[in-house]
């Protein structure tokens, strides 16, 4: 741990600043709920495609993706080769069909389909994704700045959130996608900066990388064997297309940027734009996982402290300096595979290239975070606010609401980061989390939009089941002891994937069963005719 020179703190505080007044500038723009909300539609598709990748490639990605890489394989990049598969159902289905509606919400035809029910359904799952993901990015910007600077993590996610609250109120939607479209080339340059960084780092450069990465499986896109109780190719495969699927047609910060668009045309090439940029930024993060593992192989030494306070984290306050030596001697690479490229940047990255990367890291993070609070605070006042609450409120009212929803769930994000000092893996937590929420979301939608003579009342079954197949698979140790037989063996990522084609099948077959009688019915008639 050491602090930070006095000029990479500067160009962190001239970046933040930034950001801020870039709020303030299009504060001036934003007169009514529809120009914040959806920037009045005038937004160019490239902008908005920049602005979909700087979302995906949140902190997480920073992060997570090199400490998976450190510590596994690259097993994870297989989520990224899902996503052209769900673009394309997306650009061709849901796109259109949101444009053609006109609703800001991407949950308003879900009331009209299905009942008020299914709205609400639909709103809280969202709104529990959006804390989950804004708490683990809050996780990620803390983790880092932590070992750099030496504050604690709860003073790092409060500066940092008040910074990003500000200009997310002040500047609504346009602010967000603006400055995503300068965070995302920050930060897809700040990955390749390190990459440099590392390689410039390691006697034998390149050759030694690649032979060290080979000898110890690290380029490895896991097991192709039909195992779904493990992390294989095919579990992250069908993980990374239901997710994504999930993100493109039913998640509302994506759903909101169609909108944003000056037609549907630009707002298909949009994804598809994300998509082109997104596969090979991303393949950039399990790159340097790779680069920081042969760096430490060549110099383990270096190690011992991070593994020393991956060790303490782990014991009560109370252990003694051999129990955590003992213990930082077991650790393995998984074991503290977040902190890697935080302590290389605090030893290794001189002055001055250490704040551009901790800005690339808070661009990052800023770039999610704001757009998670934007997203909830629309649904929020569409979906919950003016449909139980005050639904004759005027347009003034309409905003206030806005605002005051966005500082709270801002504040609401603050807290789940907190709560969530001390995980294993930023990345995990993430994809557990976001597997629960998004199958009740995502099963419900289509079976909305595929089955056209699917009714309320099998909607409304088939999602209790969902729900309880998800409850099922996710909480198995519930199950008492005697009866363990009956829990769920399989991995927690296929969560989304069994829950979503629960809800998805049961309402079919219910619909179907529902239909027999009466197609058998009107068959006598006609036979009686």
């Amino acid at each position: 741990m050491k602090v930070l020179p006095l000029f990479d703190l500067a160009i962190i505080v001239l970046y933040l600043l930034g950001m801020i007044l870039v709020g303030f500038y299009f504060s001036r723009k934003n007169n009514n709920s529809d120009s914040y909300s959806k920037a009045s539609g005038l937004i160019p598709g490239w902008a908005i495609g920049m602005s979909i990748y700087a979302t995906f490639l949140s902190s997480n990605t920073f992060l997570g993706v090199p400490g998976k890489a450190f510590g596994g394989n690259w097993n994870a990049f297989v989520f990224s080769l899902s996503m052209p598969l769900a673009a394309w159902v997306a650009t061709k289905y849901f796109v259109p069909f949101y444009r053609e509606t006109g609703q800001i919400s991407a949950y308003t035809h879900l009331e009209k389909r299905f009942g008020a029910w299914a709205r609400t359904y639909a709103v809280v799952c969202f709104l529990l994704t959006q804390l989950a993901r804004m708490g683990s990015v809050f996780f990620g910007i803390a983790l880092s700045l932590q070992a750099l600077t030496g504050y604690s993590m709860q003073t790092i996610m409060i500066v940092m959130g008040i910074s990003i609250i500000i200009y997310t109120v002040m500047g609504g939607i346009k602010a967000v996608i603006w400055t995503e479209v300068v965070q995302g080339v920050i930060k897809t340059l700040g990955a390749v900066l390190i990459i440099y960084l590392i390689v410039s780092h390691m006697d034998g450069g390149i050759q030694r990388i690649v032979s060290i990465g080979k000898i110890a499986g690290k380029f490895s896109l896991g097991s192709f064997s039909a195992n779904f109780t493990q992390s294989t190719f095919w579990v992250v495969l069908l993980y990374g297309f239901f997710i994504n699927l999930n993100n493109f047609g039913m998640d509302q910060n994506y759903i909101q940027r169609y909108h944003t668009a000056k037609s549907a045309k630009a707002a298909a090439k949009s994804v598809w734009l994300c998509v082109y940029i997104y596969v090979p930024a991303s393949f950039l993060f399990f790159i340097i996982g790779a680069c920081l593992f042969a760096y430490y192989n060549v110099h383990p030494e270096l190690l011992e402290g991070i593994r020393h306070q991956a060790a303490v984290e782990r014991l009560p306050l109370n252990a003694t300096a051999d129990q955590i030596n003992a213990l930082a001697a077991k650790l393995q690479p998984a074991d503290y595979g977040d902190k890697v490229m935080p302590h290389f940047m605090v030893t290794s990255i001189p002055t001055g290239l250490v704040g551009l990367i901790v800005s690339a890291i808070l661009s990052a993070a800023m770039s999610t975070i704001s757009s998670g609070m934007n997203s909830s605070a629309t649904v929020f006042t569409v979906d919950i606010y003016k449909r139980y609450i005050k639904p004759g409120i005027n347009e003034r009212q309409t905003l206030n609401t806005l605002h005051i929803a966005t500082v709270i769930f801002g504040l609401l994000g603050m807290g789940t980061g907190i709560a969530m000092i001390g995980v294993k893996s930023i990345l995990d937590i993430w994809w557990a989390l976001s597997g629960i929420f998004a199958a009740g979301m995502l099963g419900l939608f289509l079976l909305g939009i595929i089955s056209k003579q699917t009714q309320n009342q099998e909607a409304l079954i088939a999602s209790i089941i969902g729900l309880l197949v998800i409850l099922w698979m996710t909480f198995p140790g519930l199950i008492p002891e005697e009866y363990k037989f009956l829990r769920n063996t399989l991995h927690t990522n296929m969560i989304i994937v069994v829950g979503t084609l629960a809800i998805f099948l049961v309402g079919i077959l219910l619909t179907k069963l529902k239909a027999a009688p009466t197609d058998a019915a009107q068959h006598e008639i006609q036979e009686i005719h």
